[in-house]
């Protein structure tokens, strides 16, 4: 899709702090963190959000929460927790229209809607 913004990121043309990369998918820092670590982790292919995703990625959404699990080791945050984070649509607080997940980590997560 020619004007979103993940997909030029996905495609190199938007520079971004990568952290893993693959054939199918793309982890780089945020610009705005809300963690002391905070990484996004794009697929490759455009999906719009988790609504979008069909049958036949399964696969690429097994490969996205692989990748995050591979994030958290490579920034630290393994051993001490994590928080993953998929928002979907507008109302669940989707700002770009790419599937993406949030990995977060580096502090004590809120718990029970307290902000981070």
């Amino acid at each position: 899709m020619s004007d979103c913004v993940f997909c030029k990121i996905a495609n190199g043309e938007i520079s971004r702090e990568c952290v893993l990369e693959n054939e199918y998918l793309v982890a780089f820092k945020d610009l705005h963190p809300a963690a002391p670590v905070h990484v996004l982790v794009i697929p490759k292919k455009h999906i719009s959000s988790l609504n979008d995703a069909g049958e036949t990625d399964v696969t690429l959404l097994g490969n996205l929460l692989i990748a995050a699990k591979e994030v958290a080791k490579k920034t630290g945050v393994y051993q001490r927790g994590y928080r993953l984070i998929l928002n979907c649509g507008e109302d669940g607080g989707q700002v770009i229209g790419h599937l993406h997940l949030h990995v977060l980590g580096g502090t004590k997560i809120g718990r029970k809607g307290e902000e981070l």
